[in-house]
């Protein structure tokens, strides 16, 4: 579908798989998000944390998710997010982003988000509410 005015409830946008996890991008985005908590980017901290590795922050995930809606700018805008977080994201994890149209009403599209990884199991679900201009 070429734009989301054409979607029917239960449609879904097309999905995007990003690529695997890597320590620069993790570094990069303590940079730009201010959080340096090392568990996302040192090992030794994140085992002394108890985790097995690294992680990704939550909100990296989070944040990747609006990769769905920016082929739809020239349409709206991302108006609110609601998510939950239900599982870690490791280095080389490779996360694939999904969105399924949920309620339309006048020009707010309601969809359903999520975030899984290669094994299928989900990092982060949710909503996105979209105002259509």
């Amino acid at each position: 579908m070429s734009t989301l005015a054409q979607l029917n409830v239960g449609d879904s946008v097309k999905e995007i798989q990003l690529e695997p996890v890597s320590r620069i991008d993790l570094i990069k985005y303590a940079g730009a998000s201010g959080d340096f908590n090392p568990i996302h980017t040192i090992d030794e901290e994140a085992k002394k944390a108890g985790l097995p590795g690294i992680i990704a922050h939550g909100m990296w995930t989070m944040g990747n998710l609006a990769k769905l809606f920016t082929p739809y700018f020239e349409e709206g805008f991302v108006k609110n997010y609601s998510i939950r977080f239900k599982g870690m994201v490791f280095l080389n994890d490779v996360i694939t982003l999904k969105a399924t149209l949920k309620e339309a009403v006048d020009n707010k599209l309601r969809f359903q988000v999520q975030a899984v990884n290669q094994n299928g199991n989900e990092v982060l679900k949710g909503e996105v509410l979209f105002n259509q201009y």
